[in-house]
């Protein structure tokens, strides 16, 4: 009985008799062991895929962000052309130094405003923030940019919107802005609202341009402190005139050092001064001449000038006497013709 009970013990401890899964069916709930996992390969490439995913994701919602214009990104300076008109004849070179330093000193507090380069894929345009790009590239950092889609017309209303809240333009330079628009065949609506002024005052604008040569413009430069009044003055003056002899004045050591608005007084001085002495050397109106027969019975004066010449006939007879001539003018033509002829050897 022992023997048995021994190999009995015997076999329990060599063959354990195998602990069989709850039967679901009996107890469905108390009774239920969920299964282990396997972390196999399947379960890997369902976390890379999952993390594929994200990434995708953020970079569909940071483009959906580029193309709203409502995220700030850096920008290497290389990759950004300047806007395809220009609204600056020069960037002041201490003004520059100036904004450089405090970009230095305290970072690019204000994002430029840039589109995707419309023919070169990989570029970027400039809508506004040329001085802050100008000053970054100086200091060989990246540029902070809000990028946006922007058609033509878009671009430069942001670009021309910008410059007037800046109101650091010069007359001249809104001129050209508006007159390089034109030339573009940018409708009037759309450059007005650029420029933020009404038809009148547009029309001024283009005139002052279309009178005034560029090259002269330029060597003046943007001469801030100069309004519309007197731009128009000296375009009034200029009227076609001598441009290469102003611009040698212009060219000259001491005017290429001087401001602005000392080399925009000088050719307004000079045209004065032409405008002075051709009054001056205008011929003047010969004085009258009068002739009076012995009896006194008629006054004829003679006025003449370069371009007419005028006869008054005056006293108790000079209305019979004018009549007279009339009646006489086709034969007193034909002796004029005769000495003519005469004097001139024909």
């Amino acid at each position: 009985m022992a023997r048995k009970n021994l190999i009995g013990v015997s076999d329990d401890l060599s063959a354990p008799t195998p602990v069989q899964a709850p039967i679901a069916n009996s107890r469905p709930i108390s009774g239920f062991v969920p299964p282990l996992r396997n972390a196999g390969p399947v379960g890997g490439i369902t976390k890379t895929l999952g993390s594929i995913t994200s990434k995708m994701e953020r970079a569909q919602d940071l483009e959906k962000q580029l193309a709203e214009g409502t995220s700030v990104v850096e920008l290497d300076p290389a990759t950004i052309d300047g806007s395809f008109v220009r609204d600056r004849l020069a960037i002041n070179a201490v003004e520059l130094s100036q904004l450089t330093e405090q970009i230095k000193q305290h970072g690019q507090q204000v994002p430029i405003l840039v589109r995707p380069h419309p023919e070169m894929k990989g570029r970027y345009q400039v809508a506004y923030g040329h001085r802050r790009l100008a000053a970054v590239r100086d200091l060989g950092i990246k540029v902070k940019a809000v990028v946006r889609e922007l058609t033509d017309d878009q671009l430069v209303v942001s670009q021309g919107q910008e410059n007037n809240a800046r109101t650091n333009l010069s007359y001249i330079e809104r001129a050209l802005f508006a007159s390089q628009l034109e030339q573009r065949l940018f409708k009037r609506d759309i450059i007005m609202s650029a420029l933020g002024v009404d038809k009148a005052a547009l029309s001024k604008m283009l005139s002052v341009v279309s009178q005034v040569p560029l090259t002269l413009i330029e060597y003046i430069g943007p001469a801030p402190d100069i309004g519309r009044r007197r731009w128009m003055e000296l375009a009034e003056k200029l009227n076609g005139g001598n441009v290469e002899h102003l611009l040698a004045i212009l060219s000259t050591e001491a005017m290429l050092s001087s401001s602005y608005e000392d080399r925009f007084q000088a050719v307004l001085d000079e045209l004065s001064k032409r405008t002075d002495v051709a009054r001056k050397v205008a011929p003047k109106a010969a004085d009258p001449i009068a002739w009076v027969p012995r009896d006194g019975a008629v006054s004829v004066t003679f006025k003449k000038s370069t371009k007419k010449g005028v006869i008054a006939v005056e006293a108790s007879d000079g209305p019979r006497f004018a009549a007279f001539i009339h009646s006489q003018i086709e034969s007193l033509y034909e002796a004029f013709k005769k000495s003519t002829a005469v004097t001139t050897g024909e």
